[in-house]
């Protein structure tokens, strides 16, 4: 959006008006507000109102020029606020838009508010504002009209959306990246006029592209995962023209898991499993369809073809392992002696463990379960497929668990096959 953008404001062959730049800009930052609202998202929310209320501060106190007086000062001040209000923003919880939730927030853009204010006061024209000073020489950054700091800010800025982007794979994290580039976009070509404040439409117009990309990454991605639902499931299998073969995997013993390390190493387990399951070779494409059972759809294959396939990732999954610190909780301890409950404990690792706090290292190792099936002239219908599979499944848990077993119409062929073989 930002290079689209960029091209239609350079382009000398179509030229966009001035009046079409400011329609384009109420309307994508009126449409951004209100669909932030409607998906009650108030990092985006605030972020975007942040940018309109800092760009139309500007407009104000430059009175045509940002060259000089307060102008000049308020160009300063909020090209150096403005990435600060991304981060602060960006970090903050999403609470809803109850009144303690809104309270905080508000409470920033008033104060930074009455800071502007105060310091864009009219004065001596050319007085250098204090943000002005090129604290690294008048050579270093000479190509940019934003002062060193603010340009040093957005720097900070841009590394930790990047970082977090890296981290979390959410696209609110790059939205949040890419408008960051184009607000310096905007306060390079002057925080005001006609390529300033289309470079500020974009950036709203980023900033909303993100919440429609959340709420589509929410529908049809598990959030604990990141693997593609059931809805995507669903569509994707109702996309199958051809020969297709569907597996369904559960992990083995889960429950156990959660009961004996807790939820949260049930998270990491499914986790663990799901980061396995992305990688199945084949051409296959999990999806996570509730709890702990897995999906994945082999286009173009049938059952006996991916058979292959899952037998190597169900070795991969069994030989994986992770930690677990588990803690050792007080009333599991043995119970110390008067002589030792009267000598002072020192805060230290060791003593830790005598408060019950140490934490035992554990290494796990889980295994899954796979049926898979494939239409036939028994199985037309793609309901009946997934109950024939679910029937493999349970059949691999019947009898021992960790294997994979082929629905019964599919078996059978691989079963004369090999004696027609032999």
């Amino acid at each position: 959006m930002l290079a689209v953008s960029a091209l239609l404001l350079h382009s000398e062959m179509l030229s966009i008006s001035a009046g079409a730049i400011a329609s384009a800009y109420y309307a994508v930052f009126l449409a951004g507000l209100l669909l932030a609202a409607r998906f009650r998202s108030t990092r985006v929310f605030f972020s975007l109102l942040i940018l309109v209320l800092a760009h139309r501060a500007l407009e104000f106190f430059a009175e045509g020029t940002t060259a000089l007086g307060p102008g000049r000062t308020a160009f300063e001040y909020l090209s150096f606020l403005v990435p600060l209000n991304l981060v602060v923003f960006s970090r903050m919880r999403e609470r809803g838009w109850k009144v303690p939730a809104l309270g905080p927030r508000l409470g920033i853009i008033l104060v930074q508010a009455v800071i502007v204010t105060l310091v864009c006061r009219p004065s001596i024209p050319d007085a250098p504002g204090i943000l002005g000073v090129a604290i690294f020489g008048r050579s270093a950054f000479h190509w940019a009209r934003i002062p060193h700091l603010a340009i040093v800010a957005m720097l900070v800025v841009a590394a930790y959306f990047a970082v977090r982007f890296v981290r979390t794979g959410k696209p609110v994290e790059t939205g949040f990246l890419w408008t960051l580039v184009a607000v310096f976009l905007s306060f390079h070509y002057g925080g005001i006029g006609r390529l300033a404040d289309g470079y500020m439409a974009a950036a709203g117009l980023t900033l909303v592209a993100s919440v429609v990309e959340t709420s589509y990454v929410m529908a049809y991605h598990d959030e604990l995962t990141t693997l593609p639902g059931r809805r995507a499931f669903n569509e994707t299998l109702a996309s199958f023209e051809g020969p297709y073969a569907i597996a369904i995997v559960d992990i083995d013993h889960f429950k156990s898991f959660n009961d004996t390390y807790g939820h949260d190493t049930g998270d990491e387990v499914l986790r663990m499993v799901a980061s396995r399951l992305a990688r199945v070779t084949g051409g296959g494409k999990a999806f996570r369809c509730g709890g702990e059972e897995f999906a994945i759809l082999f286009e173009g294959r049938s059952a006996k073809d991916a058979l292959e396939d899952l037998e190597l990732l169900r070795r991969v999954i069994e030989s994986s392992r992770f930690r677990v610190r588990e803690v050792i909780e007080r009333r599991k301890m043995p119970r110390p002696d008067d002589s030792d409950r009267r000598k002072p404990i020192a805060r230290t690792p060791k003593a830790h463990s005598a408060l019950g706090l140490t934490r035992a290292s554990t290494d796990l190792s889980v295994t899954v379960s796979i049926g898979v099936a494939e239409p036939s002239t028994r199985l037309r219908e793609v309901d009946q497929v997934i109950q024939a599979a679910d029937k493999a499944l349970y059949r691999a848990k019947a009898d021992g668990r960790n294997r994979v077993e082929l629905a019964s119409a599919a078996r059978a062929r691989v079963i004369r096959a090999k004696k027609a073989s032999a």
